[in-house]
């Protein structure tokens, strides 16, 4: 199976009992259009030192983390994900969760900035994740994720190309349940008093692009 840049992804396989198992340490296929934002998002927010890795998979995002002198903590549902991060990034620390587990707990102390990619899409609960976030972020700490873009012009594209039933594909075993608007993600984070400070849309072409970045701070 490729993806549309190209770039085959990760060996990541769906489980009933523990959710994805990781069998590369290969980087995902958004790692193509997705990391570079979130890193410069990240350099951009002076006092970053610390920083949890929400959903961290098999470590490759975490990896460059650390190449850039930060301190990285990640959480992953997938006990398969975490061990083949923690022989990957051995610098940094990994332990099996979710993001409605509470953080603050599991990391010990607040951090300056969680990073979750291509995660919130997939909760039920995306409230009670926000939350949980709140609660490991230092004040002032920010959040920077990424989520595939759905706006008006892209979904009449899909509509029109005829390919609306692929994207939004009912049939892919522990897919995409929610579809973030950038109006939408920004009233979930505002809820919790985050305040949205950046956007940017990524991949693809303006208004059709594949995913987006938000950074958001912390009260």
């Amino acid at each position: 199976m490729r993806y549309g840049d190209g770039q085959e992804p990760c060996e990541a396989r769906v489980s009933e009992s523990t959710g994805l198992r990781y069998d590369s340490s290969r980087p995902p296929h958004h790692s193509a259009y997705v990391w570079q934002p979130v890193l410069q998002q990240l350099a951009r927010n002076s006092g970053i030192k610390a920083v949890l890795d929400l959903g961290c998979g098999n470590g490759s995002f975490a990896k460059q983390l650390v190449a850039r002198g930060l301190t990285v903590h990640g959480c992953d549902i997938s006990a398969s994900g975490v061990a083949e991060a923690q022989i990957q990034c051995s610098e940094g620390t990994f332990f099996v969760g979710s993001g409605y587990d509470d953080l603050l707990t599991a990391v010990g102390s607040p951090v300056d900035a969680v990073v979750a990619l291509e995660v919130v899409e997939h909760l039920y609960d995306p409230r009670r994740f926000i939350t949980r976030v709140r609660e490991v972020l230092r004040p002032g700490g920010v959040l920077v994720l990424s989520t595939p873009y759905h706006g008006y012009w892209k979904n009449l594209a899909l509509a029109l190309s005829g390919k609306l039933d692929a994207h939004f594909t009912a049939l892919w075993d522990g897919g995409h349940i929610k579809f973030w608007s950038r109006h939408t993600l920004a009233a979930l984070l505002k809820e919790q008093g985050f305040a949205v400070k950046h956007f940017v849309g990524v991949g693809r072409f303006p208004w059709l692009w594949k995913a987006m970045v938000v950074t958001a701070r912390r009260p």
